[in-house]
């Protein structure tokens, strides 16, 4: 069965012999080896019915909402072979360019672009390729406006820009540290990864490094930034190939803690440095005030957490807060933009993690318990009962 919204994906493949199910289209692909067109999605609100002489029918169970096909699969947890989730990742880190070009001044030659393994790669092809038409457009651009003759040198020196790619983060353990458990995951990120010397040029260069998302924060504070540092660029660019993760999710992901949010804690943090502290207790309030409601009378009440600050204020002091003390270079932090998003993956448009607009009723329950957990110190999912 798939849900009337479509939020978790399933796909099929049936013949003469066998149906099978997943989750993911190319293990089934791989499995049987099946050219794309043969394998199936179950329709949203629909049940796949197998009959004993064999007959193979999908038969709606609820009629179908408006799809809300969650965009956080395709960014971090599904396989990236599938032929459209590669296009979509591709996009996501070309459409970051603007953003990148502007974090480094446009100052190609002393900038050396890397990812943060593993899920981050295919983005990385996407902006190494945003990066290459931008260099290509500057190059054409100043030739073609040049009144006079240019020099040998001049030519040389322009057709000569080429942007420096780079793999610097190298992951030693065939571990992810996502999901592993949270007593375990402080000693081994500082374990996990390592970098490639030789490549940055002391306080000259600057690194810009992609990764799939930032949800915690953890890897980076204790981890990368500082093995990055050893390489002693003067300034450092994360990228983040998914908007701020700011909301908790309740369909199937165990990303259910507030707490556990960098984008949360720097909005909190932002909250308490301006005066705005109020705020914090009025939404505890509320989210209070909603247990005895009916679920769809029910708001989701944490966005006022938000509201008063834009994007890029969040995101300059999640920067702030990732940074290590000892650090010796400027951090800057960016992110995708909802929007970018949206046009990176058209089909795919349940964004709950990151604008807090849950597909369905309960998402606003478990989003304002989630704030009651944080702000009474329980550290235990929002989706379970607390009584």
């Amino acid at each position: 069965m798939r849900d009337p919204a479509g939020i978790r994906p399933a796909f099929y493949y049936q013949d003469e012999e066998v149906l099978v199910v997943a989750s993911e289209r190319p293990v089934i692909q791989t499995a049987f080896n099946i050219p794309l067109g043969s394998v199936q999605e179950i329709k949203p609100g629909h049940a796949l019915i197998a009959k004993k002489d064999g007959t193979i029918t999908q038969e709606m169970f609820r009629e179908p909402a408006i799809q809300k096909s969650c965009s956080f699969e395709r960014i971090y947890f599904s396989r990236g072979s599938d032929a459209d989730i590669y296009k979509e990742r591709k996009a996501l880190g070309k459409l970051l360019c603007p953003q990148v070009l502007n974090a480094v001044q446009h100052d190609i030659k002393n900038t050396v672009f890397s990812f943060i393994p593993n899920t981050a790669e295919v983005s990385y092809y996407g902006m190494m390729e945003g990066v290459q038409e931008y260099v290509r457009r500057h190059q054409k651009e100043v030739l073609l406006q040049r009144a006079d003759k240019i020099s040998d040198k001049e030519l040389d020196d322009m057709l000569s820009i080429q942007p420096r790619f780079e793999k610097l983060n190298v992951k030693d353990a065939k571990l992810r540290t996502f999901i592993t458990q949270d007593a375990d995951r402080q000693d081994m990120v500082q374990h996990v990864y390592d970098t490639t010397y030789g490549i940055v040029r002391d306080h000259e260069d600057t690194i810009v490094a992609i990764d799939d998302s930032i949800v915690r924060g953890t890897t980076l504070k204790q981890s990368i930034l500082t093995i990055l540092d050893r390489l002693n660029p003067k300034k450092i660019v994360i990228v983040s190939s998914a908007p701020q993760i700011r909301y908790p999710d309740c369909y199937g992901i165990d990303m259910s803690r507030m707490g556990e949010f960098v984008a949360f804690e720097a909005a909190i943090s932002l909250l308490k440095q301006r005066g705005l502290a109020h705020i914090i207790e009025d939404v505890y309030q509320k989210c209070l005030a909603s247990l005895t409601k009916p679920k769809d009378e029910v708001d989701n009440y944490v966005k006022a957490i938000y509201e008063p600050f834009e994007a890029q204020e969040i995101s300059d002091e999640i920067a702030r807060i990732i940074k290590p003390h000892h650090l010796n270079a400027e951090v800057e932090v960016i992110f995708q933009t909802l929007e970018n998003l949206h046009i990176a993956c058209p089909n795919h448009l349940g964004d709950w993690y990151f604008s807090g607009d849950y597909p369905t009723p309960g998402g606003n329950k478990v989003v304002n318990r989630a704030f009651m957990n944080w702000m009474e110190g329980k550290n235990i999912r929002a989706y379970f009962s607390s009584n």
